[in-house]
């Protein structure tokens, strides 16, 4: 007599989930299909899948981590498998995790940036997804500075506070010191290795570089570099001995360059990878109790979220944005945050919204004092940037006369170490001359911009000269529509 197999129980907290988040079975399978190939994972669940969960089989591998996922994002809170009833299992490799403490942060964010430096190629086939956003944002939004970061050895650390500078530390001279202190395999520094002001000013001075660079030939001409920066440097240093000041100081640092980090991705249209390093850059920047630097992380969030059509978030990012800075903000700041508004009902052809964030953007400005104190990553947004704003979101409403005139200010007004930027208001000035009509002004344009894209890796300059090129199909027998694509074969 052969045995019957044991009697699974029904998954009651699994059911109870499904009923508030108001899935069906199928549309539970989907969204679980779905968030695998999220992370290069192809799952073929359905209905009869889900069926089998409640009545009480387990599912294999990480999929009671993508499930829990699933939940979280829908219901708004953090749950796990065990949440769900669930075999507990390995967390999902994400990188959306809005870490609950510092030292989470560290975890999630050093993983990202060692298997991205590690080339890892799917890595950089993620999908975005405009559901990993919701979560970040409002944990950002409700979130409080964190109490501590200090680590080590605090009486250390401690910066003094009676007016006095602390003593300097002696060192030997570089030839006496023996290898350097980080070596690839050392990301664990131990508690006697103490972060410097010192320290804190080189991961600075390489955010400087690396921006400047971007700005100039595009995000992938640097990307891998600026990744192993952060795993060789910024890793062993969040992971080194700090007081409060100086950890403050250091996690605002490694937020910027993860935030640069991300920038650069979305450059390359590693638009799912670029996300990760977007919402881990939030967390950092709350680790450093600086709401300002929040706020631009979401204002880059929300500028992916434009470029990849994606307005209604968009617009939704700004607004968090400028909730959490609130009236206090500079009127630079609140200029930016507007025009981003602005952008995301462009996309949306909202027309009213959008020249009413425009307008906001420009009285603000228009207040900002000569001399004022502006944070430096703040610092571009000037008339030059915000007729760039103007202009592309008149090109998005189709506006074409206005766009053009805002286009070729910000040409005249825009520094030439902007070549990127100049590069995208060039193909705006282009669609705007096209949209009226002018086809032989657009086509040069176009020309000179196809042109620039050559010189740069990037693919958002690419894809801003294919997207002209789309405009142009209408005209595609006209002589200076053969004459622009007779320049651009030229090119290859």
């Amino acid at each position: 007599m052969t045995e019957r197999p044991p009697q699974r129980t029904p998954n009651r907290q699994l059911a109870a989930l499904i009923a508030e988040a108001g899935f069906s079975n199928a549309g539970l399978a989907r969204r679980v299909d779905q968030l695998g190939l999220e992370h290069g994972l192809d799952l073929r669940y359905d209905k009869t899948s889900v069926t089998r969960w409640l009545r009480g089989q387990q599912p294999r591998g990480t999929t009671p981590a993508l499930i829990a996922e699933v939940f979280t994002r829908r219901l708004g809170r953090r749950l796990t498998a065990q949440d769900l009833g669930l075999d507990a299992c390995a967390p999902v490799y994400a990188g959306l995790e809005f870490a609950a403490t510092p030292e989470e942060a560290i975890d999630i964010v050093s993983g990202l940036w060692r298997k991205d430096s590690g080339s890892h190629a799917e890595l950089r086939k993620i999908a975005f997804t405009p559901a990993g956003l919701v979560v970040p944002s409002r944990d950002w939004l409700i979130g409080r500075a964190d109490d501590r970061v200090g680590r080590g050895d605090p009486v250390v650390g401690r910066i003094p506070t009676q007016g006095r500078p602390a003593a300097p530390k002696v060192t030997a001279p570089p030839e006496q010191q023996g290898p350097p202190p980080r070596q690839r395999n050392q990301t664990e520094r131990g508690p006697g290795q103490r972060i410097t002001g010192g320290d804190i000013a080189a991961l600075r001075s390489v955010g400087e570089l690396f921006r400047a660079l971007d700005h100039a030939y595009g995000g992938g001409h640097a990307r891998q570099a600026l990744v192993r920066y952060l795993e060789h440097e910024a890793e062993p240093m969040l992971r080194g001995a700090y007081g409060e000041q100086t950890g403050r100081r250091l996690f605002a640092a490694a937020a910027d360059l993860t935030r640069l980090a991300g920038w650069t991705s979305y450059d390359i249209a590693a638009h799912g990878l670029a996300q990760r390093y977007f919402v881990q850059a939030l967390r950092l920047a709350q680790a450093a109790g600086d709401r300002m630097y929040g706020s631009y992380v979401l204002v880059t969030m929300s500028r992916q979220a434009v470029y990849l059509g994606h307005g209604r978030e968009a617009v939704q990012l700004a607004r968090v944005a400028q909730q959490g800075v609130g009236s206090s903000a500079p009127p630079v700041i609140q200029a930016l945050l507007n025009s981003v508004e602005a952008r995301g009902h462009a996309v949306l052809g909202e027309v009213r919204a959008c020249t009413a964030a425009l307008v906001r953007a420009e009285r603000a400005l228009e207040a900002a004092q000569p001399g004022e104190e502006v944070p430096y990553w703040a610092r571009f947004f000037d008339e030059a940037q915000l007729a760039d704003e103007f202009g592309h979101c008149h090109r998005d409403l189709q506006q074409y006369r206005a766009a053009a005139q805002h286009a070729e200010r910000s040409l005249q007004l825009r520094a030439p170490g902007y070549a990127r930027s100049r590069l995208f208001c060039r193909v705006v000035l282009a669609s705007a001359r096209l949209g009226l009509g002018e086809l032989d002004q657009a086509c040069q344009l176009g020309a000179e911009a196809a042109g620039q894209a050559a010189e740069m890796r990037s693919v958002r300059a690419v894809e801003y000269v294919r997207d002209f090129e789309r405009r142009l199909e209408p005209y595609r027998d006209a002589a200076p529509v053969r004459g622009y694509r007779d320049r651009v074969a030229a090119l290859g």
